[in-house]
């Protein structure tokens, strides 16, 4: 039986609003049967050589003492290896890596040529238990030994190992952890595989609250193992329809793809209607979804680019700061860059699965560079077209609304198509490209994607303005999902139940 590393990482897209555990089909339920909340969960992860380190973000809403994670890890973690941190870098991160849309003005085709910077035209779219008790129940007939036991911020993390799936699983139950049935089979790769199991519990005494939500401190923790890979199927133990995962990726000058499943890249570089500035969200769900039918079981590439660069920008980009605070300080050197930091590649994968559609977890291969999406055009002025190969890192998912020239045309020989920032004397105000962030709640089964292009999508099958099969909505039910497409869209990002983290609900105790 192979080895479980746990290097991956998962991360929902950020969101301002909670979503009820019902909308996304998942097992956040806890013991005295009322609602629980989790806005999102976001993890980055960085990795060079062997060496993986895991940050993790979770926005969590309900009573403390009824939260605790799981996570397979292939060591037994130290004290030393395991640090709290602020939340400030998961945006940054996700706004680097998010889809985005930009607006451009034709320019004055009479005007004297000029050198224009496409990113001058760039603007945002609208859119616990006691020690004793454990220890206790610890040496009883379980097979399940704690290897370690600390305490980082208002985390209480046990170690444990296991010597068969049944026990484990029988130890959780006893600790009071509300698990779904079915959990030791789905344990037993992990265990056979010699993983160790992170346990962190909250100190409800050390807990800060801000308008009744547990303001929970990330968490980062760093190992070493040879395999690269993401235990997903753990998250499927009562999934009863559709996941959606993103993993972030930071590596010195390395792009990572799958290598369990196929690969594909999100389409870009498309011209989209005005229409879009208003519904970035609910064009991009289903430009996403129609890209996952078209490949299906299909891991999607949807950002690599250098860490510390973009055009268009969304924002400030990351800097030495936010690499250290992400795990650079305890990758070492050999980055190749006289900074250590400006040649880290940021990758960002999105995946979506059933109950039944994720049979293999994710294992991660290095994969050469690809480029796509940036406004540069050939000598005839052709647009570049979607991903390619190339020597360096430029991929993006961009999108643009494009204002043809409206004002009049006197000379003999305008040239058409040069595009820039707003007329001058415009009210309109110019502003930073921006990412698309409410993705997670945005509405599915409302919009025709062809009705949003401006030009075909033919490697999904889109030609702008011809619907459909299926009706005036695009988002189909996912199969063995419980909610309806509104659901399972708010789950699309609002919480992601993956096995690498396994949100474990412990009971209230009933006075």
């Amino acid at each position: 039986m192979r080895r479980f590393g746990l290097a991956a990482a998962f991360a929902a897209v950020m969101v301002g609003a909670p979503a009820a555990a019902q909308a996304f089909c998942g097992f956040y339920i806890n013991g005295a049967g009322g609602e629980m909340f989790n806005n999102a969960t976001q993890v980055v992860l960085m990795r060079q050589g062997t060496r993986t380190v895991l940050s993790m973000q979770n926005n969590y809403q309900g009573p403390p003492q009824d939260f605790a994670m799981v996570i397979p890890v292939p060591v037994v973690l130290k004290e030393g290896d395991v640090k709290t941190l602020t939340k400030d870098v998961f945006a940054r991160v996700d706004a680097m890596g998010a889809p985005r849309l930009v607006e451009y003005w034709e320019q004055d085709p009479c005007e004297s040529p000029r050198k224009y910077r496409m990113d001058e035209g760039a603007r945002l779219s609208a859119a616990p238990t006691d020690d004793a008790a454990e220890e206790k129940t610890a040496k009883r007939d379980y097979g399940v030994k704690i290897e370690a036991k600390f305490t980082v911020g208002e985390y209480n993390i046990v170690i444990l190992s296991a010597k068969e799936s049944t026990g484990l699983d029988r130890y959780l139950r006893d600790q009071k952890y509300q698990i779904p049935k079915g959990a030791a089979p789905l344990l037993r790769p992990y265990v056979e595989g010699g993983s160790k199991f992170f346990v962190a519990k909250v100190d409800p005494k050390k807990v800060r609250f801000e308008k009744g939500q547990a303001m929970l401190s990330p968490l980062r923790f760093h190992y070493d193992s040879e395999e690269f890979s993401l235990p997903i199927r753990l998250g499927l133990l009562s999934s009863s329809g559709t996941q959606d995962l993103i993993v972030s990726i930071l590596a010195p000058g390395q792009r990572y793809e799958v290598s369990s499943y196929k690969n594909a890249t999100i389409p870009t570089n498309l011209d989209v209607k005005d229409e879009v500035r208003g519904r970035f969200g609910e064009f991009y769900a289903a430009l996403f979804d129609r890209t996952v039918e078209r490949n299906p079981g299909a891991v999607i590439t949807e950002y690599a680019w250098d860490a510390s660069s973009c055009d268009p920008c969304p924002g400030p980009v990351l800097d030495e700061n936010d690499f250290t605070v992400l795990g650079a300080d305890v990758l070492g050197s050999g980055n190749g860059d006289d900074d250590g930091y400006s040649g880290f590649v940021l990758t960002r994968l999105h995946a979506r699965y059933g109950k039944d559609g994720a049979p293999n977890d994710l294992v991660f291969r290095a994969a050469p560079p690809i480029a796509g999406g940036r406004e540069e055009r050939d000598d005839q002025g052709r647009l570049e077209e979607r991903a390619h190969p190339d020597e360096t890192n430029n991929f993006q998912g961009r999108y643009a609304i494009r204002h043809a020239w409206a004002g009049p045309i006197a000379c003999e020989s305008p040239i058409r198509g040069r595009w820039g920032g707003p007329p001058d004397g415009s009210d309109i105000a110019e502003g930073e490209a921006k990412p698309a962030t409410d993705i997670a709640f945005a509405p599915r089964g409302k919009v025709q994607l062809p009705n949003l292009v401006a030009q075909d999508v033919p490697e999904i099958g889109v030609k702008a303005g011809v619907p459909l099969p299926g009706g005036a909505g695009f988002h189909r039910k996912p199969q063995g999902c419980g909610c309806t497409a509104g659901d399972a869209g708010g789950f699309a990002g609002g919480a992601v139940l993956a096995g690498l983290v396994m949100l474990l609900l412990r009971r209230r105790r009933r006075a």
